[in-house]
């Protein structure tokens, strides 16, 4: 926003402000007043609703179709945040997906928010995954403290070159720290688009599998609204570099190189009482415990 209140104040300085960024191809981008403005559809057009004017909108899956939408852009480093409300009632077998993906084939960059349906009455899963350099099989899983199908809930992902810090109402789940200098992959150089979808898994969401989606209960439906993108924009492949020295850039600041003493007590209140898998502790996925599960906070 402070781009768009220089451009007003000076026509001279907005010209040249406006070409160096159509020759960087990098900006910030702050908070999109609509779906429409940052985002498009991805997968099945006719089962993504606006309301509200575009502030909020209803993901349906049935047995037709689910869906999908994306951002138009992508980022390199910054701060995404949805608030979301998942499908309420029987939801076993459902998916519903927010996340961050740098759309490429074979070394892809992602993280994840995957929120696990289940049987009426039993807690909602959500697992986060971490791909970086094509490499993911990262998966935690932890059942929510609430009820995301009763109202919104805020969930946010920080990137930044110090850590990635998955957010639910600003409680850190999980963090992932840069420690590339130990050898171990960290996603820093491809750009990601802001990503969600809703869909069928029941081969493997609900239980391993073992519960499957009634669709006696369909249409299922998500509500998303509040959508907050605040990263540097890539307008031209490969333009990233700069994104790492722009001043505008908050979430580099030395603040947010670690959670805070507030964020580190949440955080270990999440480990201690809702996690239920942590692949650090899977030895018969990894009878050699993974390098980063060592890195601590």
């Amino acid at each position: 926003m402070v781009i768009i209140y220089s451009l007003r104040n000076n026509s001279v300085f907005s010209m040249i402000l406006l070409l160096w960024i159509l020759v960087s191809g990098v900006f910030v981008w702050g908070k999109p007043a609509t779906f429409e403005q940052d985002f498009h559809v991805t997968w099945s057009e006719s089962h993504i609703k606006q309301i509200d004017q575009g502030r909020t909108i209803q993901l349906i899956l049935d047995q037709g179709s689910g869906c999908g939408f994306a951002s138009k852009v992508k980022y390199m480093f910054g701060r995404v945040s949805m608030k979301i409300k998942l499908v309420p009632g029987d939801s076993a077998g459902t998916v519903t997906a927010f996340y961050m993906n740098s759309d490429t084939d074979s070394v892809r960059d992602e993280l994840d928010f995957e929120f696990l349906g289940n049987r009426t009455g039993q807690p909602y899963t959500v697992q986060t995954n971490i791909y970086a350099h094509g490499k993911g099989d990262r998966e935690q899983r932890v059942n929510l403290w609430f009820d995301p199908a009763a109202d919104f809930h805020t969930y946010s992902i920080l990137w930044n070159h110090h850590h990635i810090v998955f957010y639910i109402d600003e409680v850190p789940i999980r963090v992932y720290k840069n420690n590339e200098a130990k050898g171990i992959p960290y996603p820093k150089t491809q750009a990601m688009g802001v990503f969600s979808t809703l869909w069928e898994a029941d081969n493997w969401a609900t239980r391993g599998g073992l519960e499957k989606i009634d669709w006696s209960k369909a249409p299922f439906n998500a509500y998303y609204k509040d959508f907050d993108i605040e990263g540097c924009a890539i307008a031209i492949p490969g333009a990233g570099s700069s994104c790492a020295s722009n001043p505008r850039n908050w979430w580099e600041g030395v603040e947010y190189a670690g959670l805070n003493a507030i964020e580190a007590r949440r955080y270990r209140w999440v480990r201690m009482n809702h996690i239920i898998y942590d692949y650090c502790q899977d030895k018969s996925r990894y009878p050699i415990t993974p390098p980063e599960c060592f890195a601590g906070i």
